[in-house]
């Protein structure tokens, strides 16, 4: 019975995936199942289920990276197994990690990269957050050695992502968010300075703001701060939101003073999974000097044999993308980051300017004068083309392009764009091939004008 059975095994391991018992039937979608089943299946089951995502390739939507060298999915693939946190069982991997975040503090012109202090996050929005706890743990101390209530904190900000909003939520920070108004679509010094007093934690320029790629002048704010310290006494620290714009300033653009070179920059957050160009799960917070991250933000963890040091808010993650991360800054250094982002803007400045080119677009942003690699658009005031750009966006779907329609925060909600982010991996050619598919939808329009637009709700809206 036992040799009988073993044979059976074999037979059904040579059946045709799709011919078999499992496929056969409907996969368990909500009750957890009874009975295992054979890995080829289970794997070609999901496979299929993953056909109906988007291409990631043509999200222009995206700011994270959807090309990798195949270097790096070997190097992932071998670190599948090593969690972070466990800095004795694996320290070569902490050893990588420490590296990195003083290349980082090198690249962002700390006083002295080897003193700076930082980590490895799950992304850019945990490292926001934990340098928005350095600033209020910081606030909080000195409100207390000074004898002050220490009760009402407050961030002063642009428009921000929403990571800044939920650290404002769970920390109990009052944000105090720069409004677009009329043309201006960031934050500038004196809208910022209107709302700092003795409660501000800090200020929070962003260096390419989400809605518009734009750059928030990091140097002018940080002048007027220094000023307002001379008048006032108060002095308020800058945390820099670098979620994609430290990652390409250094490399573009080295004479942009927005990092550690203005004192009043204390700390940085960056996306390594964007600009950085790591896999997916990789952020970084970096504090400007050791003494500028409070050490109550620092825990020490009896774990696994050895006396552990940990800043971040997760604890067990993986070391892939921080192992990747290395392998691009020694892989490419200064110069291929360069050519990289140069070619990612040529691209941008490209296809903004056939877009621009198009009657009835005005394009905001077109990857020159300050910004990442990417353009923003929207419809000339006074046509009406027969659609909305909810419409293009929903028509662009249809061939596989996600690129999002949107309307802007307060106070220009009225104001509805386009965006396109031009990552490693976006080519000329593809450019060419978003161009000739929205020509080709206006083209449509003309003919089949839309009518009963869709709204925002009703296309999905575009959420940060």
């Amino acid at each position: 019975m036992a040799l009988h059975r073993r044979k059976g095994v074999d037979d059904r391991a040579l059946d045709d995936v799709y011919a078999s018992s499992d496929l056969s039937v409907e996969m368990p979608k909500s009750r957890f199942p009874e009975s295992e089943r054979d890995p080829r299946h289970v794997y070609q089951f999901v496979h299929d289920e993953l056909m109906l995502d988007g291409n990631s390739r043509q999200n222009l939507a995206t700011f994270c990276s959807t090309w990798l060298e195949p270097e790096i999915r070997k190097l992932m693939d071998e670190c599948v197994d090593k969690n972070m946190i466990d800095k004795d069982e694996y320290p070569q991997t902490a050893e990588i990690e420490s590296r990195c975040v003083h290349m980082l503090a090198d690249l962002w012109n700390a006083p002295n990269s080897t003193e700076s202090i930082g980590c490895s996050t799950t992304g850019s929005s945990e490292a926001a957050m934990l340098g928005g706890m350095a600033m209020k743990s910081r606030w909080r101390e000195k409100r207390k050695a000074e004898g002050k209530n220490a009760g009402k904190p407050n961030l002063v900000c642009g428009p921000v992502q929403i990571c800044w909003h939920k650290f404002a939520r769970y920390w109990d920070v009052e944000l105090r968010e720069v409004p677009m108004e009329n043309n201006r679509l960031i934050m500038n010094a004196e809208e910022a300075l209107k709302r700092c007093d003795e409660n501000t934690i800090g200020v929070v320029p962003t260096l390419g703001v989400t809605f518009t790629c734009q750059y928030e002048p990091i140097e002018e704010i940080a002048n007027a701060l220094d000023k307002l310290q001379k008048q006032t006494g108060l002095d308020i620290p800058i945390h820099v939101d670098g979620a994609s714009g430290a990652f390409i300033a250094p490399f573009t653009n080295p004479d942009l003073m927005w990092d550690f070179r203005l004192e009043r920059v204390k700390s940085i957050n960056a996306s390594g999974h964007k600009f950085g160009l790591a896999p997916l799960g990789v952020g970084w917070a970096v504090w400007r000097t050791a003494t500028d991250l409070p050490e109550d933000l620092i825990f020490w963890v009896n774990y696994l044999g050895d006396n552990i040091p940990t800043l971040a808010l997760n604890f067990s993650r993986p070391g892939g993308q921080v192992v990747a991360q290395y392998y691009n800054f020694l892989r490419l250094g200064r110069e291929g980051y360069a050519k990289i982002h140069a070619a990612c803007y040529d691209t941008a400045r490209f296809i903004a300017d056939n877009i621009a080119s198009m009657e009835v677009f005005d394009v905001i942003y077109d990857g020159r004068n300050g910004g990442i690699p990417g353009l923003c658009w929207k419809l000339k005031d006074g046509v009406n083309p027969g659609f909305t750009l909810y419409d293009l966006a929903d028509k662009l779907r249809g061939r596989g392009w996600q690129v999002p329609a949107y309307s802007m925060p307060p106070n220009r909600e009225d104001l509805v764009i386009q965006r396109i982010l031009v990552r490693h991996g976006v080519s000329r050619d593809l450019g060419e091939m978003l161009l000739k598919d929205i020509r080709r939808c206006l083209e449509y329009f003309k003919r089949n004008p839309v009518s009963q637009p869709l709204t925002e709700k009703e296309a999905g809206g575009y959420k940060h």
